[in-house]
């Protein structure tokens, strides 16, 4: 055998075992957000079923706004980390992860504090669930953080083992949640078996939160945190400020069939966040070794979403009714409307996710930016403007146009990001 031979040999096995260590980690990435999202299915079916469509609506309103503050500690703790310490040696990933995870329980504490506040203000179903989410917001950031961290240093089986647990507790907290038979006690429920998992994220990780070193940590990576956190807040403030408007124009029974249509593509949103925990981390790898192969490794990744989530979404226009009634209850009629535009509308953000996760491993905080920016105003225009003219049907069909019309912008970003890239460019800070 000659030494070319040789050198080959091993550059092919080289090359075979990073193929396989790719689709390891994008498995348990698909694995971990499974179980969320089964998790996530479960509580929005038993509280539809259990509550009915204006208090499930009061719920959702909680929801939507859990959403805005978990992109709120994403933007500012865990994107930098996921970012800037992929695969780095075990010395630098854990000091950035003690401050990053005390950024996260920082501003889980600060919004927390917040909404116990407005909650205790508002009063009824929709103040008592917002003053408890504020109870509960601590637990339900850290828990995410550490998710981010496991797939950061490549540990996505310990992300999935902390969501195992959170839907382990989960199963006695919603029967006693059934009992009292009110939002508050779902949305305690929902947040307090977060909290479990959280404190078994310390556990698993061996690392503690470090609250003092918040500021540091946000201080250090203000070039990256602080485009993400607006580019975050923008997707989730989109999604609250259409469910507000829905609630306004349409009544809160609105968003609680919103939900419930966002219920039955639960599949394929899972798919879209549970890629978003590894994508950029892979991406980010795919850059430092093959810089060459992003724009193909993103288009890999957005169109598989985005044809999953058609076919999903058609397999749901053939569900018969009885089916429908027995998972959402008096929800199905409602959400049953708006399957089409919602399957579209899916569909068209996870061809999107592709060119994030490019951009995001180019750093091009922002061109991403800007795209998101975009992406949100004609979210909320398309959502209210299709709902003062056509109701809640009018809402979805507006917001599947603003999707689809997003992830073009998202993709011609990606392409003038990919021609002004230089291989060498590319960083890896240390804390």
């Amino acid at each position: 055998m000659t030494p070319v031979t040789a050198e080959g040999e091993k550059a092919t096995r080289r090359a075979g075992s990073a193929r396989r260590a790719v689709v390891g980690r994008l498995s348990w990435g698909l694995a971990d957000q499974a179980a969320s999202s089964l998790t996530n299915f479960a509580v929005g079916i038993y509280v539809a079923r259990s509550l009915g469509l204006t208090a499930f609506g009061a719920f959702s309103l909680a929801w939507v706004t859990y959403g805005v503050v978990l992109s709120v500690s994403r933007g500012l703790a865990t994107d930098p980390l996921v970012v800037r310490f992929s695969g780095v040696p075990d010395g630098s990933w854990r000091p950035a992860v003690a401050r990053s995870s005390g950024t996260a329980l920082g501003v889980g504490a600060a919004v927390g504090a917040g909404c116990l506040v407005a909650g205790l203000a508002v009063g009824g179903p929709v103040g008592d669930a917002f003053a408890c989410l504020g109870v509960v917001l601590p637990g339900l950031m850290l828990q995410d953080a550490w998710r981010y961290a496991f797939f950061a240093a490549g540990a996505g089986r310990k992300a999935f083992v902390n969501d195992v647990v959170w839907g382990a507790g989960l199963v006695p907290a919603m029967v006693v949640a059934a009992r009292v038979g009110t939002v508050a006690a779902f949305v305690l429920a929902w947040g307090a078996s977060a909290a479990v998992a959280a404190v078994y994220g310390a556990v698993q990780s061996g690392i503690r939160p470090r609250l003092t070193g918040a500021r540091a940590w946000v201080r250090d990576h203000r070039d990256l945190g602080y485009r993400y956190l607006v580019e975050n807040t923008c997707v989730s403030g989109a999604s609250q400020l259409r469910a507000y408007g829905l609630g306004v124009i349409v009544g809160v029974g609105a968003v609680g069939a919103v939900r419930g249509a966002e219920l039955l593509l639960g599949p394929f949103l899972a798919v879209l966040m549970g890629l978003s925990l590894v994508t950029v981390a892979e991406a980010a790898r795919v850059l430092r070794r093959s810089p060459h192969r992003l724009g193909a490794f993103c288009l890999l990744l957005g169109g598989g979403q985005a044809v999953a989530a058609l076919l999903w979404g058609a397999a749901l226009l053939l569900m018969p009714d009885r089916l429908g009634e027995l998972v959402l209850g008096d929800v199905w009629p409602s959400a049953a409307e708006l399957i089409l535009p919602a399957t579209l509308g899916v569909a068209g953000a996870g061809l999107g996710t592709g060119a994030a996760a490019g951009l995001r491993a180019l750093g091009a905080a922002r061109r991403s930016l800007r795209a998101q920016l975009f992406t949100s105003a004609c979210y909320v225009g398309g959502g209210l403007g299709g709902a003062a003219v056509g109701g809640v049907v009018g809402s979805a069909w507006g917001v599947a146009a603003a999707t689809v019309g997003g992830s073009a912008v998202w993709w011609l970003h990606l392409r003038s990001g990919l021609r002004e890239h230089h291989p060498d460019s590319s960083e890896v800070r240390t804390p």
